[in-house]
């Protein structure tokens, strides 16, 4: 086997000039990166006055959603930074720059996901991260170790779990060229339901939103085991330290569709 150590050294060169590249035009980047924060600014706004005009909402009060809302959006920040490109696979299909991938010593997915990097998500972790510090003194949750842990736990599964959905949505545009809207569908939908209680849902979304894209393993259960909360049926809320699992089921599911979209664009499973 070919040693890896310089192809990988040559991919982290690359992200980083592209990360220098994205700095270097500083007006342009404090422009998008403005314009990432406006649209955390304004998601958190939507939650906040529906959730302000009545005392409890779905089970939680407006600070208790904030933190719902805050855990959502770090999570899929970060998993749209690293993967969100993905959605451009067509674009390589056509100019046919995929093919070139596919002549390298290292995986397609790994080459696509280190092809571009960009930082102005980094606009709307910040977001997230401010509404977390704001929000979390006034719900009254006690910071401790074990509260640490938790939302240590959400964010990392969490972040693992967008991650992968991506993948899935990427994947599916090996068959879907002209669907990067429907595919978007996927991953926007599924951040914006995570950015919600479930319990807001009726059970048949409930359990869409749970066992078959996980959006409520990113937040709204982790809330509930940081309140101490029982979790509607079905929902246990226990299932809050649960969404790095949730998130290694998704993964082998988005692996194994990616692995079937290489082959049906290689011809090699025919």
């Amino acid at each position: 086997m070919a040693d890896r150590g310089p192809v990988l050294a040559a991919h982290r060169a690359v992200l980083g000039s592209r990360v220098r590249a994205q700095l270097s035009y500083r007006a342009s980047f404090a422009a998008d990166l403005v314009a990432n924060v406006a649209i955390g600014v304004s998601e958190f706004a939507t939650i906040y006055v529906v959730f302000s005009r009545a005392s409890t909402l779905g089970g939680l009060d407006v600070w208790e959603a904030s933190l719902v809302f805050a855990l959502a959006n770090v999570c899929f920040a970060l998993a749209d930074l690293m993967l969100g490109h993905l959605d451009r696979l067509p674009d390589h299909v056509r100019a046919g720059t995929l093919d070139a991938f596919l002549l390298r010593p290292l995986p397609v997915l790994t080459q696509l996901a280190t092809a571009d990097v960009s930082l102005k998500r980094l606009g709307r972790v910040g977001v997230g991260l401010a509404v977390l510090a704001i929000a979390w003194p006034r719900t009254g949750i006690a910071l401790d170790a074990r509260s640490a842990a938790l939302v240590a736990v959400a964010l990392v599964g969490g972040t693992a779990v967008f991650a992968a959905v991506f993948v899935v949505a990427g994947a599916l545009q090996f068959w879907l060229l002209d669907g990067r809207e429907a595919v978007n569908s996927i991953t926007y939908g599924g951040s914006n339901a995570a950015q919600y209680p479930a319990s807001l849902y009726p059970a048949p979304l409930r359990w869409l939103f749970c066992y078959v894209v996980p959006a409520a393993f990113v937040a709204y259960l982790p809330v509930l085991a940081l309140l101490g909360e029982p979790g509607p049926p079905g929902l246990p809320a226990w299932l809050g330290w649960c969404s790095p699992p949730a998130a290694v089921v998704v993964w082998g599911v988005a692996l194994l569709l990616w692995r079937a979209g290489v082959q049906h664009y290689t011809g090699s499973g025919s």
